[in-house]
């Protein structure tokens, strides 16, 4: 299997790299083909990746960057005043060839202003948009914009669902479903901007437009691919993830209450350990900015070890399927 080196932005998440690190390290023991290219602080990853046993430094390298943005620093400062952050220097190597991908935890608007600036988007494509897969009852769909861009035309807005419809394929879907989330199904439901884009949507030829999904259309798993704009995806997706957290808390007290939900609980114990593993949000962790000229995960900035390396998965998937330059390839033929 070919060689894929992914850029680990070590010094961003809530966690920084005492978490990153490992999770990075136990990605390379799970992939034989990844290198990674540790960026940040030097002096403390060496000392960090030196307490791990047996690690393969033929493929894990250390950048230096000697700058971090916080996670609430503004992007246009990110953007002007740090040129030797960390999340700035991975980025840089995906730009110089030296990774095909980048993976952060840090600041998201920074991370996509920087994004922006240092990879450019793909031609025709406005704005990245983020994008996510939410679990369903059928599997899960993929989820854009997740926070972004809050304030989407139209025009942004068909841009996703073109994005989304040929991430989906690349990633195993075979002609997509695409929705727009709405108020409701009929056609005089939505504000302006939905309804403009679904009036593009019906006139693209080649994709695969169902109209418009309710939230529990979207987790009866009634279209592979989901459009909105970043204000409703983002509280969408952090409902889902304390949904599936209360859930889960709600349960666990429920059969802790007595000794016969106990026992009942016993014999429950392995569907219930099955179900928390596929809601949990470390498992889905991994938002793709798409349209960029690059690959670009973002991981959740409160994600553990577990939730770090499926971002990592996620951008080897992308980095394997070529992601990038299938968009290019495939969106003259979609975009208006």
């Amino acid at each position: 299997m070919a060689t894929s080196i992914i850029a680990i932005d070590a010094m961003g998440g809530d966690y920084g790299p005492r978490c990153i690190v490992p999770a990075s390290i136990a990605c390379l023991a799970e992939f034989p083909s990844l290198h990674l290219v540790l960026v940040g602080q030097a002096p403390l990853l060496e000392e960090l990746v030196a307490r791990i046993p047996a690690v393969d430094r033929q493929r894990l390298q250390i950048e230096h960057a000697s700058e971090v943005i916080a996670m609430d620093e503004r992007p246009a400062q990110a953007l002007r005043g740090k040129p030797d952050a960390s999340m700035r220097v991975a980025l840089d190597l995906v730009r110089n060839g030296r990774a095909q991908a980048c993976v952060s935890a840090g600041n998201t608007g920074a991370l996509m202003a920087l994004s922006r600036y240092v990879l450019k988007t793909l031609p025709g494509i406005d704005r990245p948009a983020m994008v996510s897969a939410i679990p369903t009852a059928r599997g899960h769909c993929h989820l854009l914009d997740l926070g972004a861009n809050v304030d989407c035309s139209a025009e942004h807005l068909y841009q996703f669902a073109v994005m989304g419809a040929v991430a989906a394929e690349a990633l195993g879907t075979d002609r997509p479903r695409v929705a727009l989330l709405n108020v409701g199904t009929e056609d005089i439901k939505g504000n302006q901007q939905v309804k403009l884009a679904a009036s593009l949507l019906q006139q693209a030829e080649g994709l695969n437009y169902i109209g418009y999904i309710e939230g529990d259309g979207l987790y009866r798993g009634d279209a592979d691919v989901v459009v909105c704009d970043g204000f409703v995806g983002n509280i969408l997706l952090k409902s889902s993830e304390g949904l599936a957290s209360m859930i889960s808390s709600r349960m666990e007290a429920l059969f802790n209450e007595s000794l016969g939900s106990r026992m009942v609980g016993a014999l429950a114990l392995p569907l219930l350990r099955r179900l928390r593993t596929d809601l949990t949000p470390a498992r889905h962790n991994g938002a793709s900015f798409l349209g960029l000229q690059g690959i670009v995960i973002k991981s959740h900035g409160s994600a553990g070890s577990d939730g770090f390396q499926s971002a990592i998965r996620r951008a080897l998937i992308e980095v394997r399927e070529n992601l990038p330059q299938r968009l290019h390839g495939r969106l003259e033929h979609l975009l208006l």
